[in-house]
């Protein structure tokens, strides 16, 4: 799948910000006044700019308002659902500890349950798709949840958590890559299924179906090297995983605080991109780009 930098900062941004969401829901950081401004100010800034970032992914960004209607069948739907309601509902939340010092504990919980729900959502669109076998797979939505906890506790300011967060999310995230690897051949996937002709004789293409690119090439179908990937995955972890716990593990100050937390956003980048880069969608059987 081509890595469209509007998706990736889409699920980076809005994981991160769900995540700090879901940590002020249930009182960590416990603030008050200006000081949960800033926080909440930080968290909507990556929620809303990651959703708004989405948007330029559409053909008619216009009619982005329309997905909201079949939340029943669409795990697209359902993630706009949650997220405004979350927003709404935090928004509430913050302005009490905002304005009146007050915290309402009930609703709080409610919108940090709506945040790990709204995260849910957004790795379902991705880990339904059974053409693309290395998402088809409940590591994906525990990828995801993971690392936007993980996210939402480096910038709640929460060390032990963040560190406990982002062992298991780097445990998570070598499973996937171990396991995605060999995803597209497990699934049985064949040109020959690929191309509906069956399993009788084997199958091959006379020629590319196009001579040029065409939608699915550009969007269904990346081809990463070998040795490119591996690479990107060493310096996604390093950057994700590594650093922040090696940060978070020193004598506390604020500077080792904001490298770790850009660290970790950075490094997510470079995993969310081999993600998208590295998806092996099935039509690429059909278009010769893939052997399996």
């Amino acid at each position: 799948m081509h890595p469209a930098p509007s998706v990736i900062l889409f699920t980076v941004m809005s994981g991160a910000g769900f995540g700090m969401l879901a940590f002020l829901g249930i009182g960590l950081p416990d603030v008050a006044g200006w000081v949960a401004f800033t926080f909440f100010a930080i968290a909507y800034v990556l929620a809303v700019g990651g959703l708004l970032a989405s948007t330029f992914h559409l053909e008619h960004p216009e009619r982005a308002i329309k997905a909201f209607s079949q939340w029943r069948t669409s795990w697209l739907s359902r993630e706009g659902c949650c997220a405004v309601f979350t927003l709404i509902v935090m928004a509430v939340y913050g302005a009490g500890l905002v304005f009146l010092g007050t915290r309402w504990t009930a609703l709080g919980l409610v919108g940090s349950v709506a945040s790990v729900l709204t995260v849910f959502t957004t790795s379902m669109i991705y880990a339904q798709l059974r053409t693309v076998p290395r998402w088809h797979s409940p590591l994906t939505p525990a990828l995801l949840l993971s690392l936007s906890l993980a996210g939402g506790a480096l910038l709640t300011g929460q060390e032990k958590a963040a560190i406990a967060l982002l062992v298991v999310a780097g445990a998570i995230q070598i499973m996937t890559w171990m396991k995605g690897d060999g995803a597209l051949t497990a699934s049985g996937s064949t040109l020959a299924s690929a191309t509906g002709l069956g399993t009788a004789s084997t199958v091959r293409a006379f020629e590319p179906p196009h001579t040029g690119t065409n939608y699915l090439l550009n969007e269904f179908v990346y081809v990463v090297g070998r040795k490119h990937g591996l690479q990107l995955r060493v310096i996604s972890f390093f950057l994700m995983i590594l650093l922040p716990i090696g940060m978070l593990l020193l004598p506390f100050s604020h500077m080792f605080a904001a490298l770790a937390v850009l660290s970790h956003l950075v490094g997510a980048v470079v995993s969310r991109w081999l993600f998208f880069a590295e998806a092996e969608h099935v039509v690429g059987l059909y278009y010769g780009k893939r052997t399996t």
